[in-house]
């Protein structure tokens, strides 16, 4: 057993905590100024709202992309790092961050030629394009500051090092939050710039992320040695990172994926609907982002342990990490099914959205306590190098269900049915990962 890393000694609920906590922080920051974010262009009317809306599944998408790829180093540094091959978590991480600026580079193509023609498949409304357009195509052309500061990110958290990603995260959304309404309104001498203000702060911050991030990584990491001189592909290293990436990728466009299909089949019953449910989407991440710092924090111990053969530490990590994160997620059902008006009012919230919006608050919250056993599952699946049952829970918990369940019960019930679809998304899916987990995860072998 490693005594140089924590990951192989140290008490695991503290050290779950220590590794947890940074990330959660930070994602905690993260939900907060997307959040913000909306709180201040809703003042710009419902139709600012809907456009940024409208937009967010494209700006997931590019976090689906950046994190799969973060993720996939992750696990691979952290297995090298727990069987003490520091050249090969090197190797890793430097064909991993090659893939993630080629990564990058589709969401120029995106944010220069695709912004329009996505926002016509949602809406004909000429203002809502038209803040669509300044808004989308800012914050998803200049999104690959992004990928390299969660590539960077993912490598100081495969070494066990939290506390530096915190940072990170927190200073580029304190950036964001500063000037959101600086750029917004005009304040301090500036033009009042509106959406694209929102876009253009979105953009600062994570640009300054992405330097601050480099400029850590050089002066604090001792692991890691990143090196592209005479770089060239390895296909077998590639073919390693993908195997996690893809699903782990896949499994996070669900969200965008789902929310572009859900405001097409809402957006033929309401605009109001279509604002409330960006609004929503973007208030569970205050949640969701917390739970899956926590994941973030489990992953590199159970990968390292894994690597260790320290099959008794991966089960103390798993226990723990369910407890966490169900506490959690209890917690925001009962916010948002105590406070659903007080919630809506921060957005400038009429009459309709609440009409919409207190009922749809209620029956969305219940999907959060039901979905601990999915999230816990999907992610000791990743840390196993088991990707693909990582995205079967996810298909199961963010798209199978969903969008056909959604279509039946619209006739029926109206537009409850879409929401009373994601807890019982969540309730099917957590059955099945627990199958799964009976099945896979007691029988691994660690001597494979």
């Amino acid at each position: 057993m490693d005594k140089k890393n924590p990951m192989g000694y140290k008490p695991i609920f503290p050290l779950l905590m220590s590794m947890a906590f940074p990330p959660m922080i930070s994602m905690l920051i993260q939900s907060l100024y997307n959040i913000i974010d909306s709180i201040f262009v809703a003042q710009l009317g419902e139709s600012a709202l809907t456009a940024v809306s409208l937009i967010y599944p494209l700006q997931n998408l590019s976090l689906a992309f950046s994190c799969g790829i973060g993720i996939a180093m992750n696990a691979l540094i952290a297995r090298h790092l727990g069987a003490n091959d520091d050249q090969q978590a090197s190797f890793a991480a430097s064909q991993g961050m090659v893939m993630s600026v080629l990564h990058s580079l589709l969401f120029v193509v995106i944010g220069i030629f695709l912004i329009h023609p996505f926002l016509n498949m949602f809406t004909n409304s000429p203002d809502v394009i038209e803040y669509g357009m300044q808004y989308g195509t800012i914050v998803i052309t200049f999104t690959f500051g992004s990928f390299i500061h969660i590539a960077v990110e993912k490598m100081f958290q495969a070494c066990g090092n939290m506390m530096v990603p915190m940072i990170m995260q927190i200073v580029g959304a304190l950036v964001n939050i500063v000037l959101d309404p600086i750029l917004i309104f005009g304040y301090f001498g500036f033009p009042a710039l509106g959406v694209s203000g929102a876009a253009i702060a979105t953009i600062i911050g994570q640009m300054v992320a992405c330097f601050l991030s480099i400029y850590l990584f050089y002066k604090y990491n001792e692991h890691i040695h990143l090196s592209f001189h005479h770089f060239h592909i390895d296909k077998e290293t590639f073919k390693k990172l993908y195997s996690i990436a893809v699903p782990s990728g896949v499994m996070m466009c669900m969200p965008s994926i789902l929310v572009s299909v859900l405001n097409g089949i809402l957006a033929s019953i309401s605009q109001t609907a279509v604002a409330f449910f960006g609004v929503y989407f973007k208030l569970q991440s205050f949640v969701y982002m917390p739970s899956n710092g926590v994941v973030q924090g489990m992953r590199p111990i159970m990968s390292y342990n894994y690597g260790s053969q320290e099959k008794n530490r991966m089960d103390q990590t798993l226990k723990m990490s369910c407890l966490t994160i169900g506490t959690i997620l209890l917690v925001g059902t009962a916010l948002f099914f105590i406070f659903p008006e007080f919630i809506l009012s921060m957005f400038n919230a009429n009459q309709a959205m609440l009409d919409i919006g207190v009922s749809g608050l209620r029956i969305l919250s219940l999907s959060f306590v039901l979905s601990t056993l999915g999230i816990v599952m999907a992610g000791v699946f990743e840390s196993l190098g088991k990707g693909t049952l990582s995205l079967m829970i996810s298909l199961i918990r963010q798209f199978i269900i969903i969008i056909p369940l959604s279509l039946l019960l619209i006739p029926l019930i109206g537009i409850k049915g879409v929401w009373l679809t994601f807890p019982l998304s969540e309730l099917i899916a957590s059955i099945i990962a627990f199958i799964l987990f009976i099945r896979v995860y007691k029988r691994i072998n660690l001597n494979d």
